[in-house]
């Protein structure tokens, strides 16, 4: 089966970021438009018997059938490739989608792979719970302790995952150590790179062999779609392409069009998501009402130097934890009236949520402190309000607690 190649965009290595989410997908176009078409099609037709044989052994074709590519996808995974600095990249329906897809698509039976302690909880079900049952082994590491993770290195070791910053506590994994493990024995070295998105921290710099993201966050921008990536070689890709046609988490084209149409500001939103959460996360660091505030660009931060090093901005995310325990979370949480109580992270809107209360349904109080989740702990995902709102409404919310 040949592959689906797509066409070099020109001088695209040599724009910014700026110009590549809005160009970047240039060479792709099928018509005219100023405003990309949606291709809202399952299946494309052949005009001989020849074309029709070339579209169905070709992987990835973007005009055979949407499960196995789409136009809209094509547009989309040119900027993502660009923006990440990979040969390629692959859509599906959304961010566990892309993360199940790439391990299944990469792991078989009598592997041995390693992920970090603190990983996204579906992520860290996939690793403790699904893949034991297929015969592959996992081992846990703590992020943090390099010599734990080269301790857990074996002659079957074949994939190491991690997560930079870790969903929920931003703890971060030093990706070009990892890197440096992993590469001189042959291990694949997989980053979950959504709480950073490719403008503020791009792993495969740093020696990581594939990025994923849920898509579903900064890519989207509008809190309106689902969707998933993963961005790697093209050798790569074919794999994990072969297992995403088997699995079909296949990416609608018309999430795929409204993506495309969130990654044209996606610069411009990321720059004031990172200027106001930085600054929510020093002013919360002043309040007496706060026992303590997580956030990578914070000095306090335990590996703010470790931040510097491999981040260019620190993300919408900020966690703190509220004096007072579960209770005090609680009204905090209720009387926010500018954030909204939602789940998510990575759009225009700020959003907040008490992580406990959240995953108290799903995870054991064992798994929680595994995880580093508080009774206390609140997520924000910051937006890109204006501050002093922002501060004002956090205030009045804090203020009801005395």
């Amino acid at each position: 089966m040949t592959s689906w190649a797509q066409p070099e965009q020109a001088h695209a290595a040599e724009w910014h970021d700026e110009t590549t989410v809005l160009h970047g997908d240039a060479a792709l176009a099928t018509d005219s438009s100023v405003s990309p078409p949606i291709h809202y099609t399952a299946t494309f037709k052949a005009g001989s018997a020849e074309e029709f044989a070339d579209m169905a052994n070709t992987a990835r074709h973007p005009g055979f059938y949407t499960r196995y590519g789409n136009p809209v996808h094509k547009r989309v995974e040119a900027i993502l490739a660009e923006l990440e600095g990979t040969e390629t990249a692959l859509l599906m329906a959304s961010g566990m989608g892309a993360v199940s897809t790439t391990i299944l698509g990469l792991v078989e039976r009598g592997d041995h792979v390693i992920a970090q302690q603190r990983h996204y909880m579906s992520t860290s079900k996939l690793f403790e719970e699904v893949l034991p049952r297929f015969g592959v082994q996992t081992t846990i590491v703590d992020q943090a302790d390099l010599g734990a993770l080269e301790a857990a290195i074996r002659p079957e070791t074949r994939l190491i995952m991690v997560e930079t910053p870790v969903n929920p506590t931003l703890t971060l994994t030093d990706l070009q150590a990892v890197a440096r493990l992993a590469r001189p024995r042959g291990i694949l070295t997989v980053a979950d790179n959504t709480f950073a998105s490719p403008l503020n921290q791009r792993p495969h710099a740093l020696g990581i062999d594939v990025v994923v993201h849920s898509a579903t966050k900064y890519f989207g921008g509008h809190h309106d779609l689902t969707a998933g990536a993963v961005c790697c070689s093209q050798e790569l890709a074919e794999r994990i392409w072969a297992m995403h046609v088997t699995l079909g988490a296949v990416l609608s084209p018309m999430d795929a069009w409204l993506l495309l149409r969130g990654l044209r500001t996606l610069p411009l939103r990321m720059e004031r998501i990172n200027a106001n959460a930085l600054a929510l996360a020093r002013w919360l660091e002043s309040r007496d009402e706060i026992e303590q505030v997580f956030y990578p660009g914070l000095e306090s931060h335990p590996q703010h130097a470790l931040a510097l090093h491999q981040m260019k901005g620190y993300g919408a995310v900020i966690a703190f934890s509220i004096k007072g325990g579960f209770d005090a979370t609680s009204r905090f949480v209720s009387s926010l009236r500018l954030a909204t109580h939602a789940v998510s992270l990575g759009g225009v809107e700020t959003l907040a949520v008490h992580t406990a209360a959240m995953w108290a349904g799903t995870m054991t109080e064992t798994q929680m402190t595994a995880a580093g989740i508080e009774p206390n702990f609140i997520r924000m995902s910051v937006g890109v309000e204006h501050i002093d709102d922002l501060k004002r409404d956090l205030k009045q919310a804090l203020s009801g607690l005395a």
